[in-house]
């Protein structure tokens, strides 16, 4: 009996070291053909499914739904095609133990001397890219049995759940969707079951227990029982109402945060501006052409190319980097080009596409590329080089309602321009006070790149486009 593929976990993007588990699209006994798609996993960048390099019978998931996975580790395992007595039951002996854990040890070697060994093409950066995890990794879990005599559920299929809501429900309040009995038809588990489990006691989990259920349970939180079995917090005494794993999305936008606040030495200029001319501009093209107006980020936009091609400095990366004798030296890339990219709130978290060569477009065409990148943003199906290319970022915190904010550089970038709400303001306008169209500017900037003076001349280029748009888009 020949012994299964083991299909490990590739690298998905470059610097992603791992992923979570959303969903499963086959089960054990399927029989798969190469690159059919075996599982829907998310990173930090989008959602992605993984197709299969082998073909043949499904014999082991190396995982359930919600779980995360370490890039190199087992995935699936598939018994060649035409192999008789396929197993259907998880590989236990030592050997195979071994066998899989030399092979995720030798991909992980390969991965640093930078093979390009990665699903979809984009190459490992070969010691270059982002550093991995220094902290041990986590021995590999028992898979779970799938023999007839197993009274467990089959991996991957924690229940009958047809809804992806339904599933990222459960996920994000902890609920382990193998303890609900579904009450939709055929046992389809709903919206209203899991609302049932939620007021119901025992039905979450901690993080630690999610990933190693023999953990113990005072490993958890630092929150006590009391006698009734509440969770309650040891520093504030309230009761816990919600314990949310950080991942994902979420945890990819705290990690980029916190080493931007760490690392770059941040100033911060703002300027009110008056953009009634603009907004005046704006209303009369759509009047005159209501179906192909750009937006009026897309204008700022373009004004901020404008500002970086005048003002290079604030399109750069500050960078440390090892030369030839093994010293650190300090360095200012330049880039001959603007990847703009632009904050977008999606159901997944705060993520930023990026506009490629966004300063060889015209307003129309950064019209276009906004709203199709927010698209495909707010689907989780952006690809890793649209979340991970930009040189500058613009975020449009004004649509929710906000006058300015002191906003956090998005690393390793070197300056970000935040847009406030255009609100009615009184503004004096040739010695006499008048109602006009009121925004904030601010421009965060890394202080080692640039000083205060390129600092304000961008942000003035920038503002006084707004003010007179007729006269700068002529001359642009």
């Amino acid at each position: 009996m020949s012994a299964p593929n083991v299909f490990l976990l590739p690298d998905l993007g470059e610097g992603l070291t791992e992923a979570e588990l959303v969903n499963w699209l086959v089960s054990v006994g399927d029989e798969i053909r190469v690159d059919q798609p075996i599982a829907e996993v998310e990173t930090a960048k989008s959602m992605v499914e993984v197709p299969s390099p082998y073909a043949g019978t499904v014999a082991i998931l190396h995982g359930e739904p919600g779980q995360t996975l370490d890039v190199g580790k087992p995935l699936i395992s598939v018994t060649p095609a035409g192999t008789a007595g396929a197993p259907t039951v998880p590989l236990s002996d030592k050997n195979a133990a071994l066998t899989a854990d030399a092979a995720a040890t030798a991909y992980r070697e390969e991965e640093k001397a930078g093979s390009g060994n990665v699903l979809i093409g984009y190459g490992t950066p070969g010691g270059h890219g982002q550093a991995r995890r220094n902290r041990p990794r986590k021995p590999l879990a028992a898979p779970i049995s799938t023999s007839p005599a197993s009274t467990g559920p089959t991996p991957g299929k924690p229940g009958a759940v047809s809804s992806p809501l339904v599933r990222r429900m459960a996920r994000d309040h902890g609920v382990d969707l193998r303890s609900i009995t579904g009450t939709g038809a055929a046992g389809l588990i709903t919206r209203r079951d899991v609302e049932a489990a939620l007021s119901a006691p025992c039905t979450r989990t901690g993080p630690d227990t999610a990933e190693n259920p023999q953990a113990p349970a005072t490993s958890m939180a630092t929150a006590n029982q009391t006698a009734g079995g509440t969770d309650v917090d040891a520093r504030t005494g309230l009761r816990i109402a919600a314990r949310t794993p950080v991942k994902g999305v979420r945890k990819a936008v705290a990690a980029n945060m916190s080493r931007s606040r760490t690392e770059i030495p941040e100033a911060t200029v703002w300027v009110d501006v008056d953009a009634t001319a603009l907004v005046e501009l704006r209303a009369s093209m759509k009047k005159r052409n209501p179906d192909n107006t750009p937006g009026l980020l897309a204008f700022i936009a373009r004004f901020v190319t404008s500002g970086l091609k005048r003002y290079p400095q604030l399109n750069t990366r500050f960078q440390t980097a090892q030369d030839a004798g093994e010293s650190e030296m300090k360095e200012i890339i330049g880039f001959d080009g603007i990847n703009l990219g632009f904050a977008a709130q999606t159901d997944r978290g705060l993520v930023v596409p990026s506009i490629r060569n966004a300063d060889t477009l015209s307003a129309r065409e950064l019209d276009a590329e906004i709203r199709r990148l927010s698209k495909v943003a707010r689907e989780g199906k952006a690809t890793p080089a649209e979340l991970g290319s930009g040189t500058f970022t613009l975020n449009n915190y004004g649509v929710f309602g906000v006058d300015g904010s002191a906003a956090i550089i998005n690393y390793p970038e070197a300056a970000i321009l935040g847009v406030g709400r255009i609100i009615d303001r009184p503004w004096v306008v040739a010695g006499e006070i008048a109602v006009r169209k009121i925004v904030e500017l601010t421009l965060v900037f890394d202080h080692r790149v640039c000083d205060g003076g390129t600092a304000g001349g961008f942000l003035r280029h920038v503002a006084d486009a707004i003010e007179n748009p007729a006269s700068a888009l002529a001359d642009l």
